[in-house]
């Protein structure tokens, strides 16, 4: 089909359709014809779809449908509703979804994490090329400790929430390179294993784990989260099924993003904890407990909403008509 002539017969009709759309005021006879005009240009728009990828020109249609829809459908939702739905059924079957690979990344994150930690610990080599004895037991004795706490509680949640929440939606949104999360990962991994030889191999591993656990259990878990989005979103692009590599691409990106969103939710909390109780003058078991509490109501809200939204067919993406998926046709 020629592109350049189909627009040419039908640029008449799409224009008056975005006349008539962007107009304040309308007759009965101009709804009337809206409504005529919409489903004849919804009709254009899927035989555009049809015979070419996305395009300026069905981009540009699509845009003037959404517009004329909202005319005659008025808004679309309260925006509470739309927040109740993202709260209850969007975004816990997008985490439900990458649930089994959530725990994989994390299994992998923890086994390399240990061999490192291991490695650092036995190896004085290792020890000694990250510092002299003195830095050493600074870092584990002071250093360590008094990072959770140098700073005010509330200024210090606010950092690590924003650059926690940067984190997540930088591995959700380059996830597709295939290479980002797993180097994050990896980084990442070795950093906490490496800290935490040290500390064992001065005797410290209980400060370690006390200080690292309360916020970590979410904190973390959130950082698996975020990767097995990004992985996914880079598997659809490797492997797309039955769907056109761009498409299934867009589904997964939309899908996964809800993922980005909720998580800077999750990661305020986690923040919350890594600022109030971590460094509180608590027992140990009641910031265990704490951060325990935490993880348990991310993987409650995951498998009960979670599982009963996924198995009504809810996928944490956008619905069809706000895609443009689907549009009426005559």
């Amino acid at each position: 089909m020629d592109l350049d002539a189909f627009a040419a017969v039908h640029r008449p009709q799409w224009d008056r359709l975005d006349a008539l759309s962007r107009k304040r005021r309308l007759t009965g006879a101009e709804a009337d014809e809206l409504l005529h005009l919409y489903q004849g240009v919804s009709s254009h728009l899927s035989l555009l779809r049809s015979v070419a990828a996305e395009t300026p020109l069905s981009t540009s249609l699509s845009s003037t449908l959404a517009r004329a829809r909202t005319r005659f459908t008025g808004a679309r939702t309260n925006v509470l509703t739309d927040v109740a739905r993202f709260v209850v059924i969007s975004l816990p079957a997008a985490f439900y979804r990458i649930r089994w690979l959530t725990v994989v990344v994390g299994v992998l994150f923890t086994l390399t994490a240990l061999l490192f930690g291991v490695w650092a610990a036995r190896t004085p080599g290792v020890l000694a090329a990250l510092g002299g004895s003195a830095d050493l037991k600074r870092i584990v004795e002071h250093d360590f400790v008094n990072y959770y706490s140098e700073n005010p509680a509330a200024s210090f949640a606010g950092s690590v929430w924003t650059n926690n929440a940067w984190i997540a939606a930088q591995c959700v949104a380059f996830g597709i390179t295939g290479i980002f999360v797993p180097y994050q990962l990896f980084m990442n991994a070795q950093n906490v294993g490496i800290t935490g030889g040290v500390m064992f191999a001065y005797h410290r591993g209980d400060v370690f784990f006390s200080y690292i656990l309360p916020h970590g259990m979410m904190e973390l878990t959130a950082v698996f989260v975020a990767s097995a989005a990004g992985l996914r979103i880079f598997w659809a692009w490797v492997n797309p099924g039955r769907h056109r590599r761009l498409d299934a691409v867009a589904r997964e990106g939309r899908s996964l993003i809800t993922v980005a969103i909720g998580l800077v939710f999750v990661l305020f909390v986690s923040g919350l904890v890594e600022g109030f109780v971590t460094p509180s003058p608590l027992p140990v078991w009641a910031k265990l407990g704490i951060g325990a509490t935490v993880l348990a109501a991310y993987w409650t809200y995951t498998l009960v909403l979670g599982r009963r939204a996924y198995l009504a067919g809810e996928r944490g993406d956008m619905s069809d008509d706000d895609a443009g998926a689907s549009v009426l046709t005559a």
